[in-house]
């Protein structure tokens, strides 16, 4: 097997929005993102698979001596493999690949964030800096694209947090602020005991107002002229809203015991419809 094709079918396995907004790029931007991913799969992988901190913690330390061997030239693992002749010919930085390590292994050491302001910092590593990265493989040609990649990767990381808040709970985590969970009077208990309220709908209400801002934020900062080789992550971006959506309809509370998902058919539409009308 080829480290494409090990991080393609990494990509498949996975069932992500992310693979579905990959299809209509040409082969080599193609390429890049794919591996890119499998990367970001890769790491998180470890933490949300490994049962033993340490281990977790020793395996995301060899994950950084491998990306140091990809810049030095000499990757060992497939994905690594895949990424050098992208990140060579693209000049993807280090220090952003070194950044979504930290952010993984930050659910290693915090279940809990007292603000707003800490969650988004977490946020930052885990998947804006995944925004800026792609940004570079799509290409741009106005620094403004950059905004819009950092406040677009906020906005799906948003996303994720509202539709995974049960399962989080599963895993012991909480990503919803402290602050927030007391003024709107939920206790964490309700959430670690998968207890629908109608604060908690509150809750929710606000968090997905305010992941819509980041949206709004998001394609309001993305200068025209990059908007066609920006459309990959458009396509994602269609398919998040669409998530978001159906979560509003269906009752936010209940993603305290459902986690929705959209069928790969509604995905591939949404991903044929916004590349060629975005």
């Amino acid at each position: 097997m080829t480290p494409d094709q090990y991080c393609e079918d990494k990509a498949a396995q996975s069932g992500s929005s992310f693979y579905y907004s990959f299809r209509f790029l040409p082969l080599e931007t193609r390429k890049a993102i794919t591996a890119l991913y499998a990367f970001c799969r890769e790491v998180d992988d470890v933490v949300d698979e490994t049962h033993d901190d340490n281990v977790a913690r020793t395996t995301l330390n060899w994950w950084r001596s491998e990306v140091g061997n990809l810049y030095a030239g000499t990757p060992q693992h497939p994905v690594t493999r895949a990424l050098k002749p992208h990140v060579e010919r693209l000049h993807l930085p280090q220090e952003q690949l070194l950044q979504i390590i930290d952010g993984m292994e930050m659910d290693l050491v915090q279940a809990r964030y007292n603000s707003f302001a800490d969650l988004r910092q977490y946020c930052y590593l885990v998947a804006s800096v995944v925004g800026l990265l792609s940004a570079r493989i799509f290409g741009f040609k106005d620094e403004a694209t950059l905004i819009y990649a950092e406040k677009l990767g906020l906005a799906f990381q948003l996303t994720n947090i509202i539709r995974d808040v049960g399962e989080d709970a599963r895993r012991g985590r909480i990503y919803l602020p402290v602050e927030e969970l007391q003024r709107f009077e939920v206790p964490a208990a309700d959430i670690q005991n998968y207890r629908e309220s109608e604060n908690f709908g509150k809750l929710m209400a606000f968090q997905i107002e305010r992941a819509e801002g980041y949206y709004a934020e998001a394609l309001a900062a993305l200068p025209r002229q990059d908007r066609k080789a920006q459309r990959a992550g458009l396509v994602m971006a269609s398919i998040y809203r669409a998530t978001l959506d159906e979560i509003k309809r269906d009752g936010p509370q209940k993603v305290l015991n459902q986690r929705l998902s959209l069928t790969p058919v509604r995905k591939l539409w949404l991903a044929w419809k916004t590349w060629w009308f975005a």
